[in-house]
């Protein structure tokens, strides 16, 4: 596979993982950030391209520029959102590659846990965004509803007591409720509001559920690609036991997201 395609199947594992769930947090996040038309937005952290392609869709945007630390995520966003009003490069959120207040809007999707210092992002976004723009940002409720990722967690100890180190729930404490509003008033943002974003997430049947532990990148997958046969074998059965599965073999979850919004 040449590089194109690398970067194309970076992004593809990405979706049936966390991409399809991703969009459906996005548009209900984009409209609680409102504000008016033909704003400049900046995505940071954009990875595949999930929140712009909101944006494009339902904030009427003059531009949006996305930043990503994964040139594979990039070159998706650039090969699947063709709209001339955006635009894509690999870029570190703790030093935007931006000068002072030359966005409107600076948002952050389900990326700040993964950020060293996520204060230090929130002060890039502040110094990006004019005066008086928004800034807001969300990450996912792991610790408690965002289901699909706490039950396999749940799973994963039970059988592997060592997993506990890579739960995101233990890994992130930015991800419990107040975490996001620390973080953006450390940064000497005002206006600080906090809200929570909730979905469902359905999966067809459990293979549906499973299998993009299989292919994707990420805590989850990782753990479980690097599992022996068996152990996976065991993990897969756990999980299959546990999960509420419908009889129509449908697994009906939800997916919750932790938000803030400030002004700069």
């Amino acid at each position: 596979m040449g590089v194109s395609g690398a970067m194309w199947a970076a992004g593809e594992r990405y979706e049936p993982y966390m991409g399809r769930w991703s969009r459906k947090v996005a548009a209900r996040f984009v409209s609680a950030v409102g504000g008016a038309e033909g704003r400049a937005w900046l995505d940071v952290g954009c990875g595949t391209g999930a929140l712009t392609a909101t944006i494009l869709a339902n904030a009427a945007p003059a531009r949006v520029t996305g930043f990503d630390p994964s040139p594979g995520f990039v070159g998706h966003a650039r090969a699947a959102i063709d709209d001339p009003r955006a635009g894509f490069a690999v870029g570190n959120a703790m030093a935007l590659p931006l000068r002072e207040e030359s966005v409107d809007n600076a948002v952050s999707g389900l990326v700040l846990n993964f950020v060293p210092d996520p204060v230090q992002a929130a002060r890039e976004m502040r110094r990006v965004t004019r005066r008086g723009g928004t800034i807001a940002a969300y990450v996912w409720d792991y610790a408690d509803r965002m289901q699909m990722i706490r039950l396999f967690w749940d799973a994963a100890v039970a059988l592997d007591p060592a997993a506990e180190e890579l739960d995101e729930g233990q890994r992130f404490p930015i991800c419990r409720p107040g975490g996001l509003g620390d973080a953006f008033r450390a940064a000497g943002l005002s206006d600080v509001e906090e809200f929570e974003v909730e979905v469902p997430t359905v999966f067809a049947d459990f293979d549906d559920y499973w299998n993009p532990f299989l292919g994707a990148k990420g805590p989850a997958p990782n753990y479980t690609v690097g599992l022996p046969d068996e152990a996976r074998g065991r993990l897969r059965e756990r999980l299959r036991a546990t999960l509420p599965i419908g009889a129509d073999g449908s697994i009906a979850l939800v997916a919750r997201a932790w938000a803030v919004r400030a002004r700069s």
